[in-house]
């Protein structure tokens, strides 16, 4: 069947609108009707060579949809199903499976098509690389079930899609990874569409002081709207001076969290030093390959730490739903996060303003 698709094909040139063809599904696949995708800084590095991968693909991966069809074998969805997608895929029998952390799945491949069979995406026979195994910025998309949760019907997919990416890693950051405690002190670096999920993940579970940074005096506000307690302007000619600093005063000798939402090695570092003793740094965001963190050592000895973080350390069947009662309790904004809605004719447009930090989180709609 046809579809159109938003391809990339080189490192510096835009994305080009063309027809793709999508294979019938397989046994443990699903056919989805794509209803949005939200546009995530993820996608953005791709497709500057920041994060490496075969090309030609379609990027997306923050996506929800309705069920065209299902494969032989498929139990968790039907036809007609409203449902969200996400990377985090999972064999179910390999050693992080079976320790509960299926975002570590060590066996993605079995959830592929093997080489040498059809490929689920294709050009005049060309195979298309699917962009973390989802290829979202496409009409339909052909997946393993097991990246596909059933949603409430009544949820509106623009804003579902979120849940795919930014929410279940910023709030499972705070939730999952770094498991902040009630009455504790946290700092976010980055008020994008995982900063904001970050900030509401602290909120959510019972933070005193959420201390958020940008360098954008804008999106400081909007922090505050989604729950920062303080707020800092980030920059070399910020009137809050360093960052460091400011977190330590504020907080009063530094803070038990603080999280890396963007994905840059001098904030990662910015993050260790803001910390009270014993407190964790998380890096969230995507550093770039190639590029390297240094650290003063002498912070290690008042038993700090810091740690990476994966798509929110999700079990994605069941941290969606969860995500999904906190908004419908007023406890999760996911309305307010939406931004900007582009049509799919318009994604390197939407990418340049994502890229150039100038919104917070734009859906593809299709």
């Amino acid at each position: 069947m046809k579809a159109q698709a938003a391809v990339f094909r080189e490192i510096g040139v835009d994305l080009t609108i063309e027809e793709v063809d999508i294979d019938e599904p397989h046994a443990n696949e699903v056919l989805i009707k794509t209803a949005a995708c939200g546009v995530c800084h993820s996608d953005v590095h791709f497709a500057k060579g920041s994060i490496p991968g075969p090309v030609p693909t379609i990027p997306g991966h923050e996506p929800a949809g309705i069920v065209e069809a299902v494969g032989e074998g498929v139990t968790n969805v039907a036809v007609g199903d409203h449902v969200i997608a996400c990377t985090s895929m999972f064999c179910g029998q390999c050693k992080q499976c079976l320790q509960g952390r299926p975002h570590l799945c060590m066996d993605r491949r079995s959830c592929q098509r093997p080489k040498g069979d059809t490929p689920r995406i294709s050009i005049n026979g060309e195979r298309i690389t699917q962009f973390a195994d989802l290829s979202a910025f496409c009409e339909k998309m052909l997946v393993h079930e097991t990246a596909v949760v059933k949603i409430n019907n009544e949820i509106p997919l623009d804003r579902a899609a979120l849940v795919g990416c930014a929410v279940t890693t910023g709030v499972g950051a705070a939730l999952n990874t770094a498991q902040v405690k009630p009455g504790s002190t946290v700092a976010v670096f980055g008020v994008g569409g995982i900063g904001i999920s970050i900030i509401q993940g602290a909120r959510i579970a019972g933070a005193k002081q959420i201390i958020a940074i940008d360098v954008v005096p804008g999106k400081l506000e909007t922090a505050r709207y989604f729950g920062a307690t303080h707020t800092v302007l980030g920059g070399p000619d910020s009137i809050d001076g360093d960052a460091v600093k400011a977190i330590k005063k504020l907080s009063k000798g530094g803070v038990d969290y603080a999280f890396d939402a963007v994905g840059m090695p001098q904030l990662s570092q910015q993050c260790l030093y803001a910390l009270a003793p014993r407190g964790l740094a998380v890096i969230v965001g995507a550093i770039p390959t190639g590029q390297k963190l240094e650290l003063d050592p002498g912070h290690f000895y008042l038993e700090k730490s810091i740690m990476g973080c994966f798509m929110g350390s999700n079990r994605f069947h069941i941290d969606a739903l969860d995500y999904f009662e906190f908004y419908k309790q007023g406890r999760l904004d996911l309305d307010a996060m939406v931004t900007d809605r582009f049509q799919l004719g318009a994604i390197n447009e939407a990418f340049a303003l994502l890229d150039g930090g100038e919104i917070n989180r734009a859906v593809i709609t299709f």
